[in-house]
Formats: structure tokens, C-alpha cells, sequence
């Protein structure tokens, strides 16, 4: 007598594929949507309380997205189980980006039910996946008491009506449910490290399509000369930003994480991409809400918060760099430093001077950054360059 074959079970097995599967891409379209409403959130509201509530939304984007990619690493998205399980947290997500606009209002209590919703989907899947692996399934665990711990306060400030008391609790819900990873549950993940640093890469670069967006938004209908000129400067320092990660800094956090296994494989993964690639992520957001207020009208010149959202967002950008090399290998590129410094500084210039100006100043200020490192980095990029390809280093 013949049985028919059972299903097999999910397991916590390593992916065999080590590339970043189209299910996934198609996963990450819904955050494109997620960082458009952001930067509509602090366009709307151009005061630092409402730069502040756009970044605190970000962060809840950020964590539920990390989530998800973490669970991929464990489990393959495309068994059938999971495609649909995607799937749900892909129209949950939909609901949560289409609340971010009244995230602080009406929408306050859908908005946190929807994350609710999307954060236990993974860690229900993350359940399923750590029943044979005990080492796992500690973490996991822990992983699910952070999560309750923080959509529980999520739920518990939506409840009040007064904007800047229930943005409040959520600040400290974000930060509970962020610090759960660092205090407990490193053990028994199964990263696949060239998966893991492609699949954040990918995000940076729809972080940076945002940018793009804003300048189209922010130009409006009438095209005129400063109109063109400042859409070329932003395309200038869009790519300026995306040349600065994955020129070099990408291949090394890449080639450091690959080296690596175990504990301080899931630590440094936790820690350089988890943990700082999201000032990367916000600072880009920053800059895209700088871009499109300064395509809407090139010839004034900046508030102070919209001038500090577009400087310090790329000065934090820099920063985050600094700090992956600085976590991965204890030393600091002074170039990008000196030059987060320097736009920090330009700040008080930039409320006095035309917003054409400013970007003008902060395009040129990448591109010398860009030059000055090619120079002075020429050989050691080659290497890494070659040693990720696989070839023999040339002096």
C-alpha cells in the first residue's frame, strides 16, 4: 500500500541559493511605496516635530523590513507555504504604507494593527523554522517577546489622541523591539552572508530611487532653466551617494561579513547592516525631502529644517559609513568624516543663499570627496575589487 508523499516540513536549513530571489524583490516594492509616504509625511509637516514623526515612522518601515530579511536568510521564500505567507505580509505592509500619511491622526490605530499584523507573520514563520534547531528557537523566542513588547505599545499609544504623547510611546516601543537583537538571541541564525549584503544593497538603491522621485515631484509642471539645473545637480548627488556605497564600501562589507560564521557572523550582520544601515536609509530619505523642496522653488532659499534634513541627512549617510568600516575593521576614513563635518557646518550658509546654491555646494562637495578617494584609495580598491572576483591582485 502506496502512501503519498508528505510535504516536507520547513526547516531552518541554509538557503542553497545565495542570490536574491525575485519573490523577495517583489516583497521590497511595497517599501518604495513605504519611504514615498515618509517623505510626503515630512513634506507635509516641514517643522523638526514633523521631520521627527516621519524618521520614527521610517524606523517602524525599517525594523519590519529587517525582520523579513533575516526570516529569508533562514527559510527559502519560494517553498509554497512561504510565497503565500509573503504575500500576506506584502498587503499588510500595503496597508501600513497607506496609513503613514495619518499615522499621527485617524489612522493611528489601523496603522498599528497592520504592523501588528505584519510583524507576527514573521515571527510566526520564524516559530515554524526553529522547531528542530533549539539554539534557534532561543532566539527566536526572544525575538518574539521584543515583538510583542513593542506592537503591544504601538497599540497602547495609538490610543491617545494627542499626536505628540502617542509618538512618544512609539519612540520608545521602536527602541524596545530595535534593542531585543543586541541584549539577546544571536544564536542559531543561518545567514547566507552574500545574500544578506546583496539583499541590503538592493534596499539602498530604493532608498536612493526615492530620491529620484523627489525631484520629480518636487519640479512640478513648469520646467524652466533652474528647474533642469537643479534636477541635473540632483542626479549629481544621487549619484554621488549611490557611488559612495557601492564602489567599495558595499564589496567590503560584503568580503568581511563572507569571511565570518557563527555568532560573529549574526553579530556583525546585526550590527553593520541591520543596525547602520538604516542611518544610511534615513539619511538618504533626508536628502530626497531636501531635493524635492528645493526643485519647488530653486531661487529661495531653505528653511532650517529642511536645510538641516538635507545636509545633515548626508552628513548622517557619511556617518554610517564611517561607523560599518569602523565596526568591521577599527579604523576611520577621515575623508568621509571631514566631510559630514563640513556640510554640518554649511547649514547656517545654506538658510541664507538660494536652495540652487546649497545643492550646488553639496554636488560639489561629493564630487571632490569622490576624486580625493579614488586617488588616495587606487591600489587598495583594486585589490579588493580582484579578491572578490576572484583574480590575482596586480600592483
Amino acid at each position: 500500500m502506496s502512501t503519498a508523499a508528505r510535504t516536507p516540513r520547513l526547516t531552518a536549513v541554509p538557503r542553497s541559493e545565495q542570490r536574491v530571489t525575485p519573490l523577495e524583490l517583489f516583497f521590497d516594492l511595497v517599501f518604495v511605496l513605504a519611504l514615498t509616504q515618509c517623505t510626503a509625511l515630512m513634506a507635509d509637516h516641514p517643522s523638526w516635530g514633523g521631520v521627527g514623526k516621519g524618521l520614527l515612522v521610517l524606523g517602524l518601515m525599517w525594523w519590519s523590513w529587517v525582520g523579513y530579511a533575516w526570516l529569508t536568510s533562514v527559510v527559502n521564500p519560494e517553498e509554497g507555504a512561504i510565497r503565500f505567507a509573503i504575500f500576506a505580509a506584502m498587503a499588510a505592509m500595503l496597508v501600513v504604507a497607506l496609513c503613514v500619511p495619518e499615522a499621527f491622526g485617524d489612522s493611528r490605530m489601523l496603522f498599528a494593527v497592520a504592523y501588528t499584523g505584519v510583524r507576527f507573520g514573521q515571527i510566526a514563520l520564524f516559530i515554524l523554522a526553529s522547531r528542530d534547531e533549539p539554539a534557534l528557537r532561543t532566539s527566536v523566542n526572544g525575538l518574539a517577546g521584543g515583538t510583542a513588547v513593542g506592537c503591544g505599545l504601538l497599540i497602547v499609544g495609538a490610543l491617545f489622541e494627542n499626536p505628540n504623547l502617542h509618538a512618544a510611546i512609539w519612540a520608545v516601543a521602536l527602541a524596545l523591539d530595535m534593542l531585543e537583537p543586541f541584549l539577546f538571541g544571536s544564536e542559531g541564525w543561518k545567514l547566507r552572508p552574500s545574500h544578506f549584503a546583496e539583499r541590503h544593497g538592493l534596499i539602498i538603491i530604493i532608498a536612493l530611487g526615492e530620491s529620484i522621485v523627489a525631484i520629480g515631484v518636487g519640479a512640478g509642471l513648469e520646467v524652466d532653466a533652474g528647474v533642469v539645473v537643479a534636477a541635473t545637480l540632483g542626479i549629481v548627488v544621487a549619484a554621488a551617494l549611490w557611488w559612495l556605497y557601492f564602489d567599495v564600501v558595499a564589496l567590503l562589507a560584503e568580503r568581511d561579513l563572507v569571511g565570518l560564521e557563527g555568532r560573529e557572523l549574526n553579530e556583525r550582520a546585526r550590527d553593520a547592516y541591520s543596525y547602520l544601515h538604516f542611518p544610511m536609509v534615513a539619511g538618504i530619505v533626508l536628502a530626497a525631502l531636501g531635493l524635492k523642496k528645493t526643485l519647488a522653488d530653486v531661487g529661495a532659499s531653505l528653511d532650517v529644517v529642511i536645510a538641516t534634513a538635507m545636509l545633515g541627512g548626508i552628513a548622517v549617510y557619511l556617518l554610517a559609513h564611517v561607523a560599518v568600516r569602523y565596526r568591521n575593521v577599527h579604523s576611520i576614513n577621515n575623508h568621509r568624516l571631514v566631510c559630514a563635518v563640513l556640510l554640518v557646518f554649511l547649514i547656517p550658509l545654506a538658510v541664507k543663499v538660494p536652495a540652487l546654491v546649497t545643492l550646488a555646494v553639496v554636488a560639489a562637495a561629493l564630487t571632490v570627496l569622490i576624486a580625493l578617494e579614488a586617488v588616495r584609495f587606487a591600489g587598495s580598491r583594486q585589490r579588493v575589487r580582484a579578491q572578490l572576483a576572484g583574480e590575482p591582485a596586480t600592483d
